[in-house]
C-alpha cells in the first residue's frame, strides 16, 4: 500500500500538481495518464525517490518492495542473461561480485579472508545459493529458453528484452511494480504477453504509464489523471475514466449555463426595476441572491490535440505499386523471402508481424534506403512519396531551428510554415528552437508538420506513434481516414491500426497474409491474432 498526503510537485514556476491525497491499494492496476510533459514520469520517480517532491509525504508500507521496469536493456546488452536478472537482488549481486573479486586474487591476506567469510553470510541470508536454479526457473517461465541463459543479452529481440528486464525486478519479489512505457518498440506479441503476465500473474500494487489506447483498457483497474494541477483517481480502465471525466465536465457546464441564465433574469429585473421605489426592495434581494450564487469552476485542461491535415497535390494513378519476388538477406539470415504484393490507390495498409521479421526492411527497400537482394518493385503513374523512419532523428539536421528545416524541405511561404507548426503545437518562440532541444514527442510532431507541407499521394510509415500521447495518436488517425490518399503503415499499436487500416498484411515464417479489410476483421477472420502465439 502507498499513501499519499498533500504531494506538490514545483519545477521553478511551474506547477506540475499540488494538494495530491491518495491511498494506493494493494492488488490494484493503476494507469497513469495526462498530456506530454504533465508529471507522469515524475510521479514514478517521487515514490522511488529518484526525486524529491516540494511538499507533502509518500508513505509506503512496512516491508514492501518497489521494482521499476525502465527501457535500459541497453546497458547490459553484453552480460550474461542469468547475471542480468540476478542483479535484481543488489545486495546479493554486490556480495557475489565482491566474493569473485576476492576470489582472483593470487594471494589472500586474514583481511580478506575475514571479508569472504562475511560476504558467504550475506549469500547465504540473500538465497544466493539457489539463486541460480530460481532465476532459471523465473527466466524458463516468462519464455526465455534455457539454452539462452548463459549468452548476452543482445542475442534476444526487444520484446524477450523487456522479458528479462521483468524477470531482474521479479527476482526481487516486489510487492509494487512502477512501470514507464513498457509497450515501447514491443511487438503485438510481446505486448499481448505483457498485458496478461501482469494481469494473472503479479498480485501486487501495479502503476503503469501507457499511450497505447488497448493496453490501458486491458490492464487498469483504476485511472490516475494528472491533469488540472491535480491527481484525481478514477474506478474502471481507460474508456470508462474517459466516460466519467467527460460526463462530470458536461455536468459542470450545463450547471454554470444554468446559473449564468438566473442571474441574467435576475439582473434584468434589477436594471428594470432599480429606479422604482415599490420595487427597490425586491431590487435588492435580487443583488444578494446573485451575490451568493457560486459558479462552478471549469478549469483548463493541459490535454491539446496537434492538427494533423494531409492533402495531396495531385492523386497517383490506380496501382500505386507493385513487388514482386523481393528477398533480403542479412549475412546468413533472411528477413524477406519472396515478398510479392500490389497497392491500390485509397488503400491504407497496416503491414504487420514480430520484431525482426522484415516490416521496417521492406518499407526502406521501397524508399530506395536499401537494395533487395532479388526482385522487383515498380511505382505507379504520378506517385509522389512521404516517409517516416522509425529513427526519427535519421532525416533531421539537429543543429538547425524547427522553421530553418521546414524551410528547406517545402516551398511553401513563411505564413504557411509558422501555421502549419502552429497545429503541431509549436508557440511562435518554438519555430525557433533549436531540433537537438526537442523532445521525443515534439520530434514526431515536427516530421508530420513536413509531411504535411510536402502533400504527397503516398505515405510511407515507420511507428508512427511512438512518443505521441493518446490525444495526439487519436487526432493523427482521424487525419489518416480522411486523407485521399495511399498509407502503408508498419504499428505495433492495436488501437491505432484497428482505427486507420482498410487492408493488413501480415509477415510471417511462411510468407504473408494479405487480408482485404480491418485489423479486428483480419483477427476474427483468422480466429485468433497469430500475433499473440
Amino acid at each position: 500500500m502507498i499513501i499519499i498526503n498533500s504531494l506538490s510537485m514545483v519545477y521553478g514556476p511551474r506547477l506540475l500538481f499540488a494538494g495530491v491525497d491518495l491511498n494506493l491499494q494493494d492488488g490494484n492496476r493503476y494507469a497513469i495518464v495526462g498530456a506530454n510533459g504533465a508529471g507522469k514520469t515524475t510521479f514514478l520517480q517521487l515514490i522511488t525517490g529518484e526525486q524529491e517532491y516540494s511538499s507533502g509525504e509518500i508513505i509506503i508500507t512496512k516491508n514492501s518492495r518497489v521494482g521499476w521496469l525502465k527501457q535500459d536493456h541497453y546497458k547490459y546488452e553484453d552480460e550474461l542473461i542469468l547475471n542480468v536478472v540476478l542483479r535484481g537482488r543488489p545486495v546479493l549481486w554486490n556480495a557475489l561480485e565482491r566474493k569473485y573479486a576476492l576470489l582472483k586474487e593470487k594471494t589472500l591476506t586474514p583481511e580478506m579472508g575475514y571479508e569472504l567469510s562475511d560476504l558467504e553470510e550475506i549469500i547465504a541470508a540473500n538465497g544466493g545459493y539457489e539463486a541460480d536454479s530460481e532465476v532459471q526457473k523465473l527466466l524458463i517461465g516468462l519464455g526465455i529458453k534455457e539454452a539462452y541463459h548463459f549468452e548476452p543479452l543482445r542475442v534476444l529481440s526487444g520484446g524477450y528484452k523487456l522479458r528479462v528486464l521483468l524477470a531482474q525486478i521479479l527476482f526481487n519479489n516486489p510487492t509494487v511494480l512502477l512501470l514507464d512505457e513498457p509497450t515501447n518498440y514491443l511487438d503485438i506479441a510481446s505486448i499481448s504477453w505483457l498485458e496478461k503476465y501482469l494481469k494473472n500473474e503479479f498480485t501486487g500494487l501495479l502503476l503503469f504509464i501507457s499511450h497505447d489506447q488497448d493496453f490501458l483498457n486491458t490492464l487498469a483497474t483504476h485511472v490516475l489523471d494528472i491533469d488540472y494541477g491535480e491527481i484525481t483517481e478514477y474506478v474502471g480502465n481507460y474508456d470508462q475514466f474517459m466516460a466519467r471525466k467527460q460526463m462530470i465536465l458536461e455536468q459542470k457546464m450545463n450547471e454554470r449555463d444554468f446559473q449564468e441564465r438566473k442571474i441574467a433574469r435576475l439582473q434584468v429585473f434589477i436594471d428594470k426595476f432599480r429606479a422604482s421605489a415599490s420595487r427597490a426592495k425586491q431590487s435588492a434581494s435580487r443583488e444578494k441572491m446573485i451575490g451568493r450564487i457560486e459558479l462552478p469552476e471549469i478549469k483548463q485542461s493541459s490535454r491539446r490535440s496537434p492538427y494533423f491535415h494531409f492533402d495531396q497535390t495531385r492523386p497517383s494513378g490506380k496501382q500505386v505499386v507493385t513487388l514482386k519476388g523481393i528477398t533480403k538477406k542479412f549475412q546468413e539470415r533472411t528477413v524477406l523471402n519472396h515478398i510479392g504484393f500490389t497497392v491500390a490507390r485509397g488503400e491504407k495498409i497496416a503491414i504487420i508481424g514480430r520484431n525482426g521479421i522484415g516490416k521496417s526492411t521492406l518499407l526502406k527497400i521501397l524508399v530506395k534506403s536499401l537494395t533487395p537482394d532479388k526482385g522487383t518493385f515498380e511505382w505507379g503513374f504520378e506517385t509522389a512519396i512521404s516517409y517516416m523512419d522509425q529513427d526519427q532523428h535519421a532525416s533531421l539536421d539537429e543543429n538547425m531551428t524547427l522553421f530553418e528545416w521546414l524551410m528547406q524541405c517545402s516551398n511553401e511561404k513563411d505564413d504557411t510554415i509558422r501555421k502549419t507548426l502552429g497545429h503541431m503545437l509549436f508557440s511562435k518562440d518554438d519555430v525557433h528552437k533549436r531540433i537537438k532541444d526537442l523532445s521525443g514527442g515534439e520530434i514526431c510532431r515536427l516530421l508530420f508538420a513536413r509531411m504535411m507541407l510536402e502533400k504527397r499521394n503516398v505515405l510511407i510509415l515507420d511507428e508512427p506513434t511512438n512518443h505521441l500521447d493518446i490525444e495526439a495518436k487519436n487526432a493523427l488517425a482521424k487525419a489518416l481516414i480522411s486523407y485521399p490518399g495511399t498509407m502503408l503503415c508498419v504499428s505495433h499499436d492495436r488501437h491505432f491500426l484497428s482505427t486507420i487500416a482498410n487492408r493488413v498484411i501480415a509477415l510471417t515464417e511462411k510468407g504473408i497474409q494479405d487480408f482485404h479489410g480491418s485489423y479486428q476483421e483480419f483477427v476474427n477472420h483468422y480466429g485468433i491474432d497469430y500475433l499473440n502465439q
